[in-house]
């Protein structure tokens, strides 16, 4: 597999716009491994939430060691067409803070990894707005799974829509909060 410079650049700048917590490429010569959210705690890991990167040379008859390396910087790999070195990359800026939650809030949690959708159809109304009134088990939302759409309900919760925290299209992942509802 040849994997020059901008698109290592373009595949760790998609990466960091979706969900996706990690991704792993193996080749003959070479394997790549990108995480993303790795925590200050784990020793030798870059501290933060950056995206952490770790090529491991794929050498026959040698013991080889990971090396880690921060997203801007390029892998040293001799067995790749990568080139030694990486434009500088500007440091993204930390996010505004999120507004405060209400905590009696209940949250709708996924309960897989998938495609969110807030509607049916990409032509049909979605199944709920912000500021909505909801029901004891009606659907909120699909999921799409392995070709198989999940029909999201909240369970067991009525009340108005107060926010809606995954896009169209996106993808999300287990646990991942999907919507918070202030119940009745």
């Amino acid at each position: 597999m040849q994997l020059d410079l901008n698109q290592l650049c373009e595949l760790l700048t998609v990466l960091d716009q979706t969900g996706i917590s990690e991704l792993t490429l193996k080749s003959g010569e070479f394997e790549l491994t990108v995480r993303k959210g790795i925590q200050a705690s784990e020793p030798g890991t870059v501290a933060g939430t950056a995206a952490v990167a770790t090529v491991v040379p794929m050498v026959t008859g040698a013991a080889a060691s990971p090396t880690l390396v921060s997203p801007p910087a390029v892998p040293q790999n001799s067995g790749s067409s990568l080139t030694d070195s990486a434009p500088p990359v500007p440091a993204a800026v930390p996010a505004a803070a999120p507004p405060p939650v209400d905590t009696k809030w209940v949250p709708i949690i996924s309960p897989m990894v998938g495609t969110f959708y807030r509607a049916a159809a990409p032509d049909e109304r979605p199944f709920v707005e912000v500021g909505d009134r909801i029901g004891v088990s009606q659907t909120v939302c699909i999921i799409e799974a392995m070709k198989l759409m999940n029909e999201i309900d909240a369970d067991e919760v009525s009340g108005q829509v107060m926010e809606i925290l995954v896009q169209n299209g996106e993808p999300v992942e287990y646990g991942q909060v999907l919507m918070r509802i202030n119940p009745d």
